[in-house]
C-alpha cells in the first residue's frame, strides 16, 4: 500500500527540514512525498532541491493558497492513502505511518485519524494544546466535533468520490472537506490514540484577531452547509477546545 504524503509549502526555510527530517524517519517505506511550493523567495526551494529525497516529486508555481495548492498535490498523488504534512509540523514518532498502514489493511476502512499537540513556538517543544479526538460518532458533528486534520489519512476513493477542498474557503476548507466527507460519505473512520502530528501553534487560522473572526465566519458556513446544526454547533466546536490547554 502506497502512502502520498501532501506538503503545501510558500517561504518556511527555517521549519521545512523538521517536518523533512520526521518524514524520513518512517519506519514504513512505502511512501510517495508530494511537494507544491506555492513560489517561495526565501531560498526555500533551493533547500528542497537540495535536501531532496528519492520519495518526493516537487513542483513549483503560484496558486490560489493553501486548499488550490492541497489540491494540486492530491491531483499528483499516485498513492492508496492520502494524508498531509504542513511545512511547519512534525510527524509525532517513526511509527506513525507504519500504524496508518496497519489500520487499513481492514479494507472498509476509509480514514484515519489520531491525537494532535500544538507546540509552542519558542521552539523549546513545550506542549501548548493537546487534542484528543476520541472516536468518531456521526452525533457528535453537532457539538462541532471534527478529527484533527493534519491527522488525517483518506484513501484515494474518498476524494475520487467526492471531490477536493473547496478553494472559497481561505481557512476553514479542511472543516468544510470534513463534514462533506463524513455526511455525504458516510465514512468508516478509525481513530488511532496516539499522538500522531505535534505542529507549531501559531497556524493562519489564529494569528489575529481578524483571521479568528473570519474562520468563525467560515465555520458556521461550513455548518450550515452540510446541514449539522447553528449557532450553538459553531459555539460548541469553540469551547472544545479549552480542556485541551494544560492537559
Amino acid at each position: 500500500m502506497k502512502i502520498s504524503i501532501v506538503t503545501a509549502v510558500m517561504n518556511r526555510r527555517e521549519t521545512i527540514p523538521a517536518a523533512l527530517g520526521s518524514l524520513l524517519s518512517q519506519t514504513y517505506r512505502d511512501v510517495e512525498h508530494v511537494v507544491q511550493d506555492g513560489g517561495s523567495t526565501d531560498g526555500t526551494l533551493d533547500l528542497l532541491h537540495e535536501q531532496g529525497h528519492s520519495m518526493m516529486t516537487l513542483e513549483s508555481a503560484p496558486d490560489a493558497g493553501l486548499y488550490d495548492a492541497i489540491n494540486r498535490e492530491i491531483a499528483r498523488a499516485s498513492g492508496d492513502v492520502i494524508g498531509l504534512l504542513h511545512s511547519d509540523d512534525l510527524l509525532a514518532s517513526d511509527d506513525v505511518l507504519a500504524d496508518v498502514a496497519a489500520a487499513f489493511e481492514d479494507p472498509t476502512i476509509d480514514g484515519v485519524y489520531g491525537d494532535l499537540q500544538y507546540l509552542s513556538s519558542d521552539g523549546s517543544g513545550r506542549v501548548i494544546r493537546h487534542w484528543r479526538a476520541g472516536a468518531y460518532q456521526a452525533h457528535r458533528l453537532a457539538w462541532g466535533w471534527m478529527p484533527p486534520h493534519p491527522t488525517l489519512y483518506l484513501r484515494r476513493g474518498v476524494f475520487e468520490a467526492l471531490g477536493t477542498y473547496d478553494t472559497s474557503y481561505q481557512i476553514a476548507g479542511d472543516y468544510d472537506g470534513m463534514l462533506r466527507f463524513l455526511t455525504q460519505g458516510r465514512l468508516n473512520l478509525v481513530y488511532i490514540p496516539q499522538v500522531m502530528v505535534k505542529m507549531k501553534i501559531g497556524g493562519v487560522s489564529n494569528k489575529s484577531i481578524g483571521h479568528m473572526l473570519r474562520k468563525s465566519r467560515e465555520d458556521y458556513r461550513a455548518i450550515k452547509r452540510h446541514g449539522v446544526g447553528g449557532v450553538g454547533t459553531l459555539v460548541a466546536k469553540n469551547l472544545s477546545k479549552l480542556p485541551q490547554f494544560g492537559s
